[in-house]
């Protein structure tokens, strides 16, 4: 089914702000990977071309496929041929119509594309950040850290559906979307905390999350399979983690020395 005319712009491409000459030609070949899924036949604009005009409306505010195409509309002559338009035998290039748009976005997994700009954003600021680092930060600890979380979309609700849901992981500080998937409703959060980060380079990372994905088989997941620290809540209703966690001998860790038995004085866990 086409996508409506009056469908949300993902929250990660609006974080790609307004891309110029050179941010163009860098998101080109992450869009060149997501795959096609129309017929060879009939086509005219190249996918990765129409998402590239997808991209750029949204980071100049674009929020619904007609302000997509107006977008296309009011572009300087040399944005096409930026984007890869083709031109026609008349040698005009045309920006995608609002119909075309939606009819490609209709049949366009939408966690691809989400994928390609997260890979994007996430490799953009490795680059910003790693030569800034001291050559020995490794040996310092984690250098960068991430959270994941999950919050609802405002302004998804609709009278025939609720708020969309998403998953993200975002860095500390400056805020860069790494990584976001579409879960649904919240209780499903847990189950899709893994395949997030999954793609994801974390080494040198700390990753940081709330008590609803404090759970055993995603801890043990970072710990045996990413090989990266993490902060995990934990919270009362989690009964058997907190009360190992509350018979830990605290103040014996903090002063280097050994102390025997559980500390029942220890500060209840976060």
């Amino acid at each position: 089914m086409p996508a409506a005319a009056s469908s949300l712009i993902p929250a990660v491409l609006v974080t790609l702000g307004p891309l110029d000459t050179g941010r163009i030609a860098d998101l080109r070949p992450y869009f060149d990977s997501v795959p096609d899924p129309r017929a060879r036949r009939g086509r005219w604009y190249s996918l990765t071309a129409i998402l590239l005009v997808y991209a750029c409306a949204a980071g100049s505010g674009a929020r619904g496929i007609d302000e997509l195409a107006e977008w296309g509309r009011r572009a300087s002559n040399a944005l096409p041929t930026m984007i890869g338009i083709r031109r026609h035998l008349l040698r005009w290039r045309r920006a995608p119509s609002p119909a075309t748009i939606g009819r490609v976005l209709g049949v366009v997994d939408g966690g691809v594309p989400d994928r390609a700009v997260g890979a994007y954003l996430a490799d953009r600021h490795r680059a910003a950040t790693e030569p800034a680092q001291a050559p020995s930060s490794s040996a310092c600890g984690p250098s960068r850290a991430i959270a994941v979380d999950g919050k609802a979309l405002k302004g998804s609700a609709r009278l025939t559906a609720t708020r969309r849901h998403l998953l993200s992981a975002v860095t500390h500080g400056t805020v860069v979307p790494l990584a976001q998937a579409e879960v649904g409703a919240q209780t499903d959060e847990t189950t899709r905390f893994r395949p997030l980060p999954a793609p994801l380079d974390l080494t040198g990372t700390v990753v940081t999350f709330d008590a609803l994905h404090s759970v055993e088989v995603n801890i043990s997941w970072l710990i045996e399979t990413k090989r990266v620290h993490h902060i995990a809540v934990i919270k009362t209703n989690q009964l058997t983690a907190y009360a190992q966690l509350a018979a830990l001998p605290r103040q014996s860790m903090r002063s280097g020395t050994p102390r025997p038995g559980p500390d029942t004085d220890a500060a209840s866990p976060a």
